[in-house]
């Protein structure tokens, strides 16, 4: 049959069968040198190479109309403005073929071709946790902005989901760095459906994508999310845990990625904070790098230099940006920035209630800090200081 010469499509009916355990499909490839080859033995060959794992289901699926439904699947795909990019094609991130446990394929989806999404760049994960506070989503911001204005521009790299993942896809399309969202469906499949925006944004943006290891039609059951994890850590050359408990899939992404000797690193935070306590546990085992100054980081990914200095005293920082102002304009300047920094994330209203200022006062004072990048306030009027310049 035709589709037996066609290695994409062979690769593709391979991934379908083996996708939980690649490392025998793997093995099969390379035992009959290539992935066409595997459906050009006879079943006695098959199960003799499959050894242990012959009385499996295995054996019996390596079939005719596995590479028909795979060939069928690619020509939809094709229609979709998707691919496939089996392993050892070009654009399939060359990183992870050094991990014991690569998909032998990736489903793509976005406007560049896969070899000027990977292929160009460095990549970075940043993960975490889903429910994520102030502080986790402000310094996650920061580390991207901050990789944005390095010499070298990396590709960060996460997992789609609420929280840290999705602010460090927005960050990066914010900052002008691509974004490369692994998925835990099939490729035509956006999970959870509140970031349907986000992810055609990716997927329609130069240089982005969204990527899968999952065959179409692969919705989002729990056991796919362990599996997606391994392919985040395994694409990137570093991986940033922003915040995270003590369980969760940002600590099991940064876990597999300090086993695949990668360069860890993580936020630490208050030790009384359980969204910090993972964090902080991975500091603690040496599996991960605290983050402190924004500067150093992004010297240790080897991006070189960002350009940006740390505030090491915010009251200073403050003090010194108004030094030419009148004392008692400075002083609520100071005020406001202090209560600020002692609680992050804190409402304009609340701002107002704490210190017994009218709104429009506070709205002034604190339209003046944010203008001059001391202090950042979101779509809900929640303002947090800006330690980094």
């Amino acid at each position: 049959m035709e589709n037996f010469n066609d290695e994409k499509v062979c690769l593709c009916a391979l991934n379908r069968i083996f996708g939980f355990e690649p490392k025998i499909g793997r093995m099969l490839v390379e035992a009959f040198g290539g992935a066409a080859e595997v459906f050009r033995q006879t079943s006695k060959d098959i199960s003799e190479a499959l050894g242990a794992y012959s009385r499996t289901r295995y054996a019996s699926a390596i079939t005719v109309s596995a590479c028909e439904s795979a060939a069928m699947e690619l020509e939809k795909l094709d229609g979709e403005g998707c691919t496939f990019m089996g392993m050892g094609e070009p654009g399939y991130p060359s990183l992870l073929l050094e991990c014991e446990d690569p998909p032998l394929g990736l489903y793509f989806k976005g406007s560049s071709l896969p070899e000027h999404v990977f292929d160009l760049r460095p990549q970075v994960a940043i993960v975490g946790t889903r429910s994520m506070s102030y502080y986790g989503r402000d310094w996650c911001r920061l580390m991207v902005e901050a990789m944005s204005k390095a010499k070298v521009k990396p590709l960060i790299v996460s997992g789609l989901a609420i929280g840290i993942d999705a602010t460090a896809h927005k960050a990066a399309l914010d900052f002008g760095l691509p974004t490369v969202a692994v998925m835990a469906t099939g490729i035509d499949l956006i999970y959870p459906p509140r970031n349907n925006r986000l992810g055609e944004r990716i997927a329609s943006t130069e240089g982005c994508a969204l990527i899968t290891d999952y065959p179409p039609g692969t919705e989002a059951v729990r056991i796919n999310f362990l599996r997606r994890n391994r392919i985040i850590a395994g694409i990137c050359k570093a991986t940033i845990l922003a915040e995270s408990k003590i369980k969760g899939g940002g600590m099991m992404t940064a876990r597999l990625a300090g086993s695949y000797d990668r360069d860890v690193f993580a936020l630490p935070g208050r030790v009384d904070d359980p969204l910090s306590q993972g964090c902080n546990l991975l500091i603690k085992e040496n599996i991960a790098a605290p983050i402190g100054n924004l500067s150093d980081l992004v010297s240790k990914l080897g991006l070189g230099d960002s350009g940006i200095r740390r505030k090491e005293d915010f009251r200073a920082a403050v003090a010194e940006c108004y030094s030419q102002i009148p004392d008692e304009e400075r002083e609520d300047l100071l005020k406001a920035a202090m209560k600020i920094k002692s609680r992050r994330g804190i409402a304009v209203d609340e701002l107002c209630s704490s210190l017994g200022w009218a709104y429009s006062k506070a709205s002034r004072i604190i339209t003046t800090l944010e203008c001059d990048g001391l202090i950042s306030v979101d779509l809900l009027q929640h303002c947090s200081p800006r330690l980094d310049k």
